[in-house]
């Protein structure tokens, strides 16, 4: 989750996760399935190498790279789960391209050191923010995977091997209800403890673009699950909130770390 400076290890392990993730995004036809799910899996393990290799740093470092990088590589947790569950699940090439991209920026940005007095506790919080990134993401893929399977039954298209429409509905909103939840609890530490998380010299709970666009994100996945409850929003409507809803939560840290470590150039 958090990764240190890129060294010569995270160097490796990352180039040859990134690597291996093209193999099944680059040439996904050409790939039989044993041999595009032998990359993903390889792929998917040299990654979580590189994040645990991170997390044994002595000064770890976190930012909208790291983040992004630790919220592909849950999305792909979820999937390999799901696959063993849902055989007929067809997202590879996506997660795999998802997966080399995330890997190869968290190299490049590595993120800031965290503050030495920052609370024992404040990996944690952060873990949980990730955590919400990635059943979010989740949810994304999900609601991807139902809009082409409508397209193809509006369209009445030769059907293709999948999950019925219903079920993947269903799914979706799983993960969004998941999501929700640690997102709120998320919020509610950030909250209540902000100054105890971040040491002395951090801060309290402030509304900066980061709070605000975090706020807005929770406001919009407590309409759409309102929406869904009281209103039976589904399809096109349920799946545009749910992308506006993960716009929002990606512009909170994400985008604000993005533009302070990139854009700016200066320390959080």
């Amino acid at each position: 989750m958090i990764l240190a400076s890129t060294t010569l290890t995270s160097l490796w392990l990352g180039s040859a996760a990134a690597v291996a993730y093209a193999v099944p995004a680059a040439a996904a036809s050409q790939l039989s399935e044993r041999a595009a799910k032998v990359a993903l899996l390889i792929a998917w393990l040299l990654h979580g190498a590189l994040l645990i290799h991170g997390l044994a740093a002595e000064s770890p470092r976190f930012g909208f790279a790291p983040a992004l990088s630790v919220t592909a590589w849950l999305v792909l947790t979820v999937y390999a789960v799901e696959s063993q569950l849902f055989p007929q699940m067809r997202a590879r090439w996506a997660l795999a391209g998802l997966g080399a991209v995330a890997v190869l920026l968290a190299l490049l940005f590595p993120g800031q050191p965290l503050h030495v007095a920052a609370s024992p506790w404040l990996p944690m919080h952060l873990a949980l923010g990730i955590a919400s990134y990635g059943l979010f993401g989740a949810a994304v893929v999900h609601a991807w995977l139902m809009s082409r399977a409508e397209k193809q039954i509006r369209l009445a298209a030769e059907p293709q091997a999948g999950l019925p429409l219903l079920l993947l509905e269903r799914l979706t909103f799983r993960f969004v209800t998941a999501g929700f939840v640690l997102l709120s609890a998320t919020l509610l530490a950030g909250w209540l403890f902000g100054e105890t998380l971040y040491g002395a010299a951090g801060k309290s709970w402030k509304w900066d673009h980061k709070t605000i666009f975090s706020v807005l994100s929770w406001i919009t996945f407590a309409l759409l699950l309102i929406g869904r409850s009281r209103f039976g929003w589904r399809g096109r409507t349920a799946v545009g909130v749910l992308y506006v809803g993960t716009a929002l939560l990606l512009l909170s840290y994400v985008g604000s770390r993005f533009v302070l470590e990139v854009v700016l150039g200066r320390p959080t």
